[in-house]
């Protein structure tokens, strides 16, 4: 099986997982609205985001930096790993400990401050997986982080039915959200003892090694938190628990539907950094030209088809008592875009090992999304924090762009680009003569025309699609 087989086949089993697991996030997210409204929902998304807060802040970029060190020959690969487990099971209890005091300075209702409480063991799990996914990375084995997700899926769907069936309210929901992530990294733990038995090491050589690695990136980090997050958190403070549910249910949607940027860039990231630590130049040129390709090959048509169908996405998912949020779904669809660019170019930034040259981008981000934050929340609630997380993320994703191509000295190609540009119009043509179909009929027919137009224009040629499907 050839290299190009072996990452498309990878991808597309993460593709597929993905899909199932999409399905399922939006229906857990339908349940939630439903049974919760828009005050308790607000509550969940106030408690999400508030842990979310602290768990970007603490990432410190350990999946990237887990399948970089994975691929280099420094150390023993067993002993590596182990100290990386060591390494994030402490920071994150560390970190994630505060949590629950800090929360008691916020103005949040008492529901809220509780729920925070115990969900902080649900992002230790979370906190976990990065090092056990950078793993699976390595060894392009990203169908049992799949697996690891959809079980999580499983039992949060199958949990919420029961609870809403038997009217068990806020408390019993949250909870469930700590057994769903539990059961991901169970399964992923398990799996990795396949691999490399897993387990705790504590090497201060390693240690330090990792912590040069991963400080530009966890420096990073803690600017990106503050656009990334800060939107929901201020919110939260300057608005009602109610508002704070719509803006938290269309960006959960949107949460989902960028997860898929993260995704195809752990497939090629072990590939990048392997091509560049060994100067294989060509090689590098090629990997690098086909993580923008295939970014860009979804994040067009998913920004665009967004757009058209924003309102009624949310009415699908959310439920009426949503509407409001279709047009924030809408404003943040073009932030899609700009989340897809940043995660090329900071990925590659990793693999380049030009982490520290990226710190200015983050952090002047970080200090005009803030300031836009203070200035447009207080004055025109979700809309103004939507509008503030486009410019954010469109933002550092452009800056990463000029920053990259500089330092790689690489130039992209563009042809792929117009073409799939040129595919999404015509796409967004049809769906607005089929506007009057159901969201879901209009969102597969919209598709399918996307497809056939970037099939016709190449974007994916006839070889690459023998040489996916092919077993040699």
């Amino acid at each position: 099986m050839s290299l190009t087989t072996k990452i498309a086949h990878n991808a597309i089993i993460q593709i597929a997982g993905k899909i199932v697991s999409v399905v399922l996030g939006l229906f857990a997210i339908g349940m939630m609205t439903r049974y919760l409204g828009q005050e308790q929902f607000g509550w969940y998304t106030t408690t999400i985001a508030f842990l979310q807060f602290i768990g970007i802040l603490i990432d410190f970029g350990l999946i990237p930096v887990t399948a970089q060190m994975m691929n280099e020959p420094a150390f023993d690969k067993q002993q590596l790993f182990k100290n990386l487990l060591a390494f994030r099971f402490v920071t994150a209890v560390l970190f994630l400990g505060l949590a629950p005091f800090a929360a008691l300075f916020f103005p949040y209702p008492i529901e809220v401050k509780i729920a925070i409480a115990f969900s902080t063991v649900s992002f230790l799990a979370v906190a976990m997986n990065q090092v056990l996914i950078g793993l699976y990375q390595t060894k392009l084995k990203m169908h049992i982080q799949a697996i690891g997700e959809n079980i999580g899926r499983v039992v949060l769907v199958a949990g919420l039915w029961l609870l809403v069936t038997q009217n068990r309210g806020f408390m019993p929901v949250m909870m469930l959200l700590v057994f769903s992530n539990i059961a991901h990294t169970a399964y992923l733990w398990i799996s990795a003892n396949k691999e490399s038995p897993a387990g705790f090491a504590f090497d201060w050589q390693i240690w330090k090694a990792i912590a040069a690695k991963m400080w530009p990136i966890a420096i990073a980090i803690m600017f990106n938190v503050v656009y990334l997050r800060g939107d929901t958190i201020l919110l939260s403070v300057f608005r009602t628990q109610a508002e704070v549910g719509l803006y938290g249910a269309a960006y959960r949607v949107i949460d989902i539907l960028s997860q898929t940027a993260m995704m195809l860039m752990g497939v090629l990231l072990p590939l990048l950094a392997y091509a560049w630590s060994r100067n294989l130049k060509e090689e590098f040129k090629k990997r690098f030209q086909q993580s923008f390709d295939a970014m860009m090959f979804f994040a067009v048509p998913m920004a665009i088809g967004t757009i058209l169908l924003g309102d009624n996405v949310m009415l699908l998912v959310a439920g009426p008592d949503f509407a409001a949020s279709g047009l924030v779904l809408k404003i943040l669809s073009v932030a899609v875009f700009g989340i897809f660019l940043g995660a090329v170019f900071g990925h590659a930034a990793v693999a380049i090992n030009k982490q520290k040259q990226t710190i200015w981008i983050y952090a002047s981000d970080a200090l005009l999304a803030l300031v836009a934050y203070l200035i447009f929340i207080p004055r025109f609630g979700m809309l103004g924090a939507a509008w503030v997380s486009v410019f954010s993320e469109l933002y550092a994703g452009l800056l990463l762009f000029l920053v990259i191509r500089h330092y790689s000295r690489e130039r992209l190609g563009m042809t792929k680009f117009a073409k799939i540009l040129f595919a999404s119009f015509v796409m967004a043509g049809a769906m607005y003569l089929l506007r009057d179909l159901h969201v879901i009929v209009l969102a597969l027919a919209g598709a399918l025309v996307y497809g056939a137009f970037a099939y016709a224009l190449g974007v994916v040629s006839r070889e690459t699609i023998k040489e996916v499907f092919s077993a040699r």
